[in-house]
């Protein structure tokens, strides 16, 4: 049973209907008013545990042909085994600016993947126009990366760059970098590779 005290009506037809938790119905009753998930939708749950709300998004898509996905992150998911970021900021075509943006986004994943815990003081939210950027990530945050896990993070090449070796080498076996070759010629495209996470 979830939440406190005795099972009630919710709990109750949740387990009935398959639902994983009685919060469901909340998504339901919002899904039934606004009609906020269409066919083919995209969406994005944050903090999906334990999962109810991922199944009443998954039902509201429709049809396979018309695409869509639902997509969930909660911090109390651990164990991934890979966790990848190919993230990138909207180019702007200010090479520093870019640069910075790019970084801090990496930063981002790196702390997703192996909590800020871990980063220590090492994390110290990389400097953007002399401003230290606060995480989103709680203090006590261990990451979704489990041990022996791989982290593959994209980051546009600048002096800021070689800062992730620095952080990283200590966390995990092998640290490289890759360009791969379908990347095209005038990118400032790098992978930063972390393999096998210490534990």
């Amino acid at each position: 049973m979830s939440g406190a005290g005795a099972p009630d009506f919710f709990y109750r037809e949740a387990q009935r209907l398959g639902y994983v938790a009685r919060s469901a119905f909340k998504l339901l009753q919002m899904q039934n008013k606004y009609k906020l998930i269409t066919a083919g939708s995209s969406v994005l749950d944050l903090g999906c545990a334990p999962g109810a709300w991922l199944q009443v998004a998954c039902q509201n898509l429709g049809p396979l042909k018309n695409g869509g996905s639902v997509v969930g992150i909660d911090l109390k998911q651990r164990g991934f085994s890979v966790v990848l970021s190919d993230m990138c900021p909207l180019v702007s075509g200010i090479t520093t600016t870019d640069a910075a943006l790019s970084a801090e986004l990496g930063m981002r994943a790196l702390e997703v993947a192996v909590g800020r815990s871990a980063l220590g003081h090492m994390s110290g939210d990389i400097q953007m126009d002399g401003q230290s950027k606060p995480s989103a990530c709680a203090p006590d945050d261990e990451g979704v990366l489990r041990p022996g896990g791989h982290l593959v993070i994209k980051l546009l090449e600048s002096e800021d760059t070689q800062e992730f070796r620095r952080i990283c080498s200590p966390l995990f076996r092998k640290t490289s970098w890759l360009r791969p070759k379908a990347t095209r010629s005038s990118s400032r495209e790098i992978y930063f590779i972390c393999q096998s996470l210490l534990s």
